[in-house]
């Protein structure tokens, strides 16, 4: 299992956090990583210190059918495919398409980077997806191969969190037989907040069977970071929160170990 995505249709929980830490944090144990940005709103991309027009972002790459002049590496061992504004024209785009749910999946499959296959380069493709149910979410839900799930520790985190595992068994279904639901993260944890507490209690009680144990702690540092164009772990290396990503990280290799033992 190489290919993962971040995705809750609810923004403001943390899917472009954790995906640009925890694939930093991989990075750091020296596994290439290949972040794909398929949020117009583009802030995995910001978050990294790039910002590109579309002439340089994913979108152009789906007009020409391969990505290797457009991926970027700002930090060592990892990599981007950035995204742009443009990409919200890409939505009504995909409906003139053949096979528009498969077209991120064969931009992939169809992509060298330095000779080699994507998957062959790198250890790890992770993507970051937009706030919403939509094509470009199906196109992301079709190329994958496991789905992590950021969950904020919030009143409302739970609500339609069962119409998002109701779309991916649909996806699955249908267009995606090898998708999983590889995690669950609860984010923005506040251990001196009761509701912080009771949410996590909740999701531990219907999520056991994916839910990660590593919570990741309300930080400023986390909110500071992304203007600084750096991960937190980076920004603010000995925060709590930059720990957090590093033992999410060792939870994270240790969970592809054990589904590599026990398929």
């Amino acid at each position: 299992m190489k290919i993962f995505a971040f995705i809750n249709q609810k923004g403001g929980v943390g899917k472009t956090t954790i995906a640009i830490n925890l694939a930093r944090a991989l990075s750091l144990r020296d596994y290439k990583i290949l972040l794909i940005d398929f949020d117009p709103q583009a802030n995995a991309g910001s978050g990294l210190g790039i910002k590109v027009g579309k002439e340089e972002s994913i979108y152009q790459a789906i007009i020409e059918g391969y990505c290797e002049k457009f991926i970027k590496n700002p930090f060592p061992n990892l990599y981007l495919l950035p995204s742009s504004i443009d990409l919200v024209g890409l939505e009504v785009e995909l409906v003139e398409y053949p096979n528009r749910e498969y077209v991120l999946k064969n931009l992939i499959k169809n992509s060298f980077y330095q000779d080699k296959p994507l998957k062959d380069f790198f250890d790890f493709i992770f993507i970051d997806s937009p706030p919403s149910l939509s094509l470009i979410t199906v196109n992301i839900l079709t190329a994958c191969e496991g789905i992590i799930i950021p969950l904020q520790c919030e009143y409302y985190a739970l609500e339609g969190l069962s119409l998002l595992v109701k779309t991916i068994r649909g996806i699955k279904k249908s267009l995606n037989p090898d998708l999983m639901l590889f995690g669950l993260v609860l984010t923005m944890y506040d251990k001196r907040n009761k509701l912080s507490h009771e949410v996590a209690e909740e999701a531990k009680e219907h999520f056991k069977w994916i839910i990660f144990n590593t919570l990741i702690p309300r930080s400023v540092r986390v909110s500071e970071a992304p203007s600084f164009g750096k991960p937190v772990i980076d920004y603010s290396p000995n925060n709590k929160a930059s720990e957090a990503f590093l033992k999410l990280a060792d939870e994270f290799l240790e969970r592809i170990k054990s589904r590599k033992k026990y398929p």
